[in-house]
């Protein structure tokens, strides 16, 4: 099936039809953004990601969901005015991985069963563009150091998920537009990267004579969809509410956004990597506050970067806060392509499509409005890591070592651990006897999009590998080493070159082909370790080629965790310890007891290069990705999915019929305009004003950074939590739980889950005589502060119909695009989300979920109101709900005195006003589907 599209060559733009020619001689037909901007002549100076996007609102443009109006005002951009403009964005297609991909098919199987209940053909439930689903957040590092990792962690990612990979079989039948990349070939980025991405697409539909031809452009239920933008590809991370909506017709709704232009100049010093220069960028750009805004970069320095360090940037975009960090098409994107094997014929038409557009080549920036200029010498680049809490706090190598000391004694509140400074080199020992002390590297982990797309710092990786043996050093015994990187390709260039044998040397043999590690599927570390940790409360570290360094992301007994390059990442698991200074002191002792530096060890420039060779090889990338429909494994082949157009819904620990539709009906009632969010809540919003919350409790007061790892983790399910619980009553045993990412299909465990992260602080607990606060999902119902998980405190203020609101800071939602962070918080019966500011994805999150985000004005904070978490919240927003207008805050304090505030609606656009008073996007979609 294909996305309906206006009649092609009329209408107010029918003069922007127009035809361009490959070098072949081949011909197709285009929207032409020049002979638009004969009309518009504004569009000629528009940054190019907005010309893209310009193209499909011109292509689309059909005068109902697409008007002229939409074009007009975007023809019209200005760099610097109010952004109060909505854009209806219609994408090629939607990509999925399969933590958030799973939810997904599920939400659709759950629409196509109400289609059924209401009597309707459950085919109207259809996905209209190509949708493809990557399973890469499965495999954990359970095995590692050994030539059979691989195998055998392969062998359990499927006994695990075998619910979990029938269902997606189901869907593979079930619904016509919907593909499957198995596991075992790689991370969703870098498959995206190197195979799903075609530069253009070609429609046929409504064409009178020859194709129309148009730019690639998508979706993604993952925030690092943006890593895509580093071949000029137009594409952001969405939750998967948002993408289902895409899927179904729906356009992508945003705000006219500012563009920042980003310009490079000079060149990387000689042992500075892509890994160092993306940590850089992103320190400035969460400096410069891009949270919702579009980053293109340009300039004589882009032009040299090569596409893999493009993507490695672009990659990180939510790291540094923007929707997208957007490279524009030149050569070296073609030259991309050619060595991934793309065929001749469609990388000419790619190629002549954006010359014809006028998209080609780098800017130098005087022809471009931009909204505002960030620079960068690449020549200022230095090697840094980042962490131990936030990927945007890069710290120069030579600078970690006294800054992890520093921060092991600085308060909570100081981003510190808390510790006394004399415990730092105190020594522990295992039951073994292994000796264990602060600041000890227990995981270092090459994996992640990021970097292993990225083949210069793989191989120099393996570089440093080679020379670390040959030098007689090995890696401390308390170290789990693991290579999980994002492609195929990457061990067939690794073994070609002869560095693989090195790495598994130094224990980095082949764990997996996914996130792993960066996602939170480490897999546990020895009982003992763990132990030692615990008993003692040592902080000890995990380095990682990764984006994402959250707490307890990586593991939930490592509090300090960084960020840094793969050949880094090595360094560190030979050093031992974060608190050896690798600028100074040597890395370890190799043979003879010799002392080894860093630089004996690092790989030069002209080494990386003369390797490069073997990573773009254009047949192993075209036999490669054959393989996923011809030889897809042993082991998916044997997964049996059920048949069918609906879902029969059997018993299932992983799968279940969500209860977001129960009750459905067809049409809004009209005394029942607004989402009743849980049962038994809906009077306190239906009020003649228009929607308000009266006599809220307050679930949890937050600080800063709040991300969605604390609101709705990933990672491994404690036996003790109310999850864990749930599990063991439903007779799933501990070593069979799994992890929260792959129980996402099921509702029971994720709302248990939410808010159930073992480092989130309550602000509502009062702190400890060191000051420091209780860690894990508690909070105080009131009235009476009895202390409580948060899931229990819930399931009482449902029970007694009492609404809840959460409280937080800066950055509340910041990190992945997990919708189950918002769906957790509606299931929970919280109403609304009160913060200093929201991350873009988790604030639309909510919105479509029928939760108010809600933003303090600028003076203010719950901290500033003196809020203890025992006040009674009532929220008063304007009756027609205007977008991004002002509501009321009224506080009743326990002594009965009131304080009353204005605060900032987020919902942000006039479509995000309609999927609220529906209940949340999908019942939205819902309801026009059954409709047609």
């Amino acid at each position: 099936m294909t996305q309906s599209s206006p009649a092609h060559g009329s209408g107010p733009f029918a003069s922007t039809l127009h035809s361009f020619r490959t070098v072949s001689g081949k011909s197709g037909k285009f929207y032409s953004l020049p002979a638009l901007a004969k009309r518009f002549p504004g569009v000629a100076r528009l940054p190019v990601c907005m010309r893209v996007v310009l193209e499909s609102v011109l292509r689309n443009c059909d005068d109902q969901k697409v008007t002229a109006q939409h074009v007009a005002e975007l023809a019209n951009w200005q760099p610097n005015a109010p952004r109060t403009n909505e854009i209806p964005f219609v994408v090629s297609r939607v990509v999925l991985q399969d933590f958030t991909g799973v939810p997904l098919l599920v939400d659709l199987a759950a629409m196509r069963s109400v289609a059924v209940k209401l009597g309707k053909d459950p085919k109207c439930i259809e996905p209209l563009v190509p949708v493809d689903l990557v399973v890469d957040h499965s495999v954990m590092v359970d095995h590692y150091g050994k030539k059979d990792s691989l195998d055998l962690n392969m062998k359990l990612e499927f006994q695990r998920n075998r619910e979990r990979y029938e269902f997606m079989k189901w869907g593979m039948q079930a619904f016509d537009t919907f593909r499957v990349v198995p596991p075992g070939f790689g991370i969703v980025h870098q498959v995206n990267l190197e195979y799903l991405a075609r530069g253009v697409h070609k429609t046929t539909d409504g064409v009178k004579d020859g194709p129309i031809y148009y730019p690639d452009t998508l979706v993604g239920t993952d925030s690092h969809t943006t890593m895509i933008n580093g071949i000029g590809v137009v594409a952001w991370g969405c939750g998967g509410i948002e993408a289902e909506a895409a899927m179904l017709g729906q356009p992508v709704y945003f705000l006219t956004p500012d563009v920042v232009g980003f310009e490079l100049t000079g060149h990387l010093r000689e042992g500075v990597t892509a890994t160092d220069l993306v940590l850089t960028v992103t320190e400035i750009l969460r400096r410069h506050k891009v949270v919702g805004k579009f980053v293109e970069f340009f300039g004589e320095g882009t032009r040299t970067l090569s596409l893999p360090d493009r993507a490695t940037i672009a990659n990180m975009a939510p790291e540094y806060g923007a929707t997208m960090g957007f490279f524009p098409v030149d050569e070296k994107t073609i030259e991309y392509f050619t060595g991934t094997g793309r065929g001749k014929d469609e990388i000419e038409a790619f190629e002549a499509y954006f010359k014809a557009q006028g998209l080609f080549g780098i800017p130098s920036g005087e022809d471009i409005d931009y909204s505002q200029v960030v620079k960068l010498n690449l020549g200022d680049v230095t090697p840094s890591l980042a962490g131990p809490k936030r990927p945007q706090d890069r710290i120069e190598i030579g600078k970690v070592a006294s800054q992890f000391a520093s921060l092991y004694s600085k308060p909570n509140s100081e981003s510190g651990f808390n510790q006394p400074a004399a415990k730092l080199v105190q020594v522990f020992n295992t039951a073994s006897g292994l000796p264990v002390q602060n600041g000890d590297v227990l995981i270092a982990a090459i994996t992640s999009c990021t970097n292993t797309s990225n083949p210069s710092v793989l191989l120099a990786a393996g570089l440093l590998a080679r020379k670390a043996v040959e030098a007689g050093l090995k890696v401390k015994p308390h170290v789990k080493t693991s290579l999980a990187p994002g492609s195929r390709i990457v061990t067939e260039y690794l073994t070609q070159t002869g560095l693989m044998p090195y790495l598994e040397k130094l224990g980095f043999a082949l764990a997996g082909y996914g996130c792993t590690t960066c996602i939170g599927n480490s897999g546990d570390l020895t009982a003992e370790l763990n132990q030692v940790i615990s008993q003692n409360d040592l902080i000890c570290a995990a380095v990682l080629s990764g984006n994402r360094n959250f707490e307890a992301r990586i593991h939930p007994n490592i509090k300090a965790n960084f960020l840094a390059s793969p050949p880094l990442v090595v360094a560190y698991a030979i050093a031992g310890n974060m608190n050896r200074d690798l600028m100074t002191a040597p890395v370890g002792q190799g043979h003879g007891g010799k002392d080894v530096f860093l630089g004996d060890i690092w790989p030069g420039s002209d080494e990386i290069y003369q390797l490069l060779k073997f990573a773009m090889n254009a047949k192993a990338f075209r036999e490669n990705y054959a393989r996923v429909k011809t030889e897809p494994g042993e082991l998916w082949d044997h997964i049996k999915g059920t048949a069918g157009e609906a879902y029969s819904w059997p018993a299932s620990t992983y799968i279940a019929e969500p209860p977001f539709f129960e009750g459905f009906t067809t049409k809004i009632v009209a005394n029942d305009a607004y989402p009743t969010g849980a049962e038994g809540l809906k009077s306190t919003r239906n009020e003649a004003n228009g929607v308000s919350i009266q006599g809220a409790r307050i679930m949890a007061l937050f600080g800063d950074s709040i991300t969605t790892d604390h609101i709705s983790p990933a990672g491994s399910i404690n036996v003790t939590s109310p999850a864990g619980q749930w599990l063991l009553a439903n007779g799933v045993q501990k070593a069979d739980f799994n992890s929260y990412g792959a129980r996402r299909g099921n509702h029971e465990v994720m709302m248990r889950g939410t808010f159930a992260n073992v480092r989130i602080k309550n602000l509502m607990m009062p702190p400890d005589a060191n000051g420091s606060r209780e860690e894990g999902g508690v909070t105080l119902h009131q009235p009476g502060a009895q202390k409580m998980p948060i899931f229990d405190a819930a399931m009482k203020y449902m029970g007694a119909g009492v609404p809840t609101v959460v409280l937080a800071g800066e950055e509340y939602g910041t990190g992945s695009s997990r919708d189950w962070a918002a769906k957790g918080t509606q299931l929970l019966g919280i109403m609304a989300v009160v913060a200093k500011s929201f991350e873009r994805i988790h604030r639309s999150n909510l919105v479509g979920m029928g939760v108010l985000p809600l933003q303090f004005k600028a003076a203010d904070s719950w901290q500033s109101l003196g809020l203890s978490g025992n006040e009674v919240i009532d929220v008063i927003p304007d009756a027609r709900l205007t977008p991004q207008s002002d509501a009321v805050l009224r506080i009743t304090r326990a002594d009965g005195t009131q304080t009353e505030i204005a605060v900032t609606l987020r919902i942000d656009t006039p479509i995000e006003v309609d999927y609220y008073r529906h209940g949340g996007i999908l019942p939205f979609v819902l309801r026009q589907l059954l409709a047609a």
